[in-house]
């Protein structure tokens, strides 16, 4: 039977990876370097090294997107003690301009293998395999938007941090009312 401390520890791996995933997306780059552990590396397609160079690697790499969207599918961790195996499948979509660039518009089919520990700050990721399963091109394919209304964008301007802060002020004011 699983405990309640597996549940925990299990949870806290799968949103170590989807703060991975949405700290990309938004360009969070802070963010992305805080879900590795101090000596944490990375192996992606182009890159393999530390967690500080594959954070520079990263952020100048995307630089060329408008946009990306991180989907993570099935994930499945396995607790060793203060040590865990996880491996997480997804899709990367990726957009830029001209959009019909197929190195700026494509999607990408993923799976994270990620060696894990916990460490005083939390599980950390200590080292990734970033194993592509598959791409395809999606140039030409991006439309307009149908009409009006909120759009996402990379960094501090994304209307998330915005919406954030009106949902803490009525957390906040609720306490005060109450």
């Amino acid at each position: 039977m699983i405990t309640l401390a597996e549940l925990s520890d299990r949870h806290e791996i799968h949103d170590l990876v989807l703060r991975y995933c949405l700290a990309v997306d938004r360009a969070d780059w802070t963010a992305v370097r805080a879900v590795y552990a101090h000596d944490g590396v990375d192996h992606h397609t182009g890159f393999s090294g530390d967690a500080d160079a594959y954070v520079a690697w990263l952020q100048e790499r995307t630089a060329v997107f408008d946009g990306t969207l991180h989907l993570a599918g099935t994930h499945r961790a396995e607790l060793y003690g203060d040590h865990a195996y996880a491996e997480t499948s997804g899709t990367a979509v990726h957009w830029g301009t001209p959009g019909d660039d197929e190195s700026r518009n494509f999607t990408s089919g993923f799976r994270y293998l990620d060696h894990v520990r916990r460490d005083p700050e939390g599980w950390r990721i200590v080292e990734r395999l970033a194993v592509r399963e598959w791409t395809r091109t999606d140039a030409g394919r991006l439309r307009e938007p149908e009409g009006d209304g909120p759009r996402g964008h990379r960094g501090p301007g994304d209307p998330a941090a915005a919406f954030r802060e009106r949902v803490q002020y009525a957390a906040a004011d609720d306490r005060r009312t109450t």
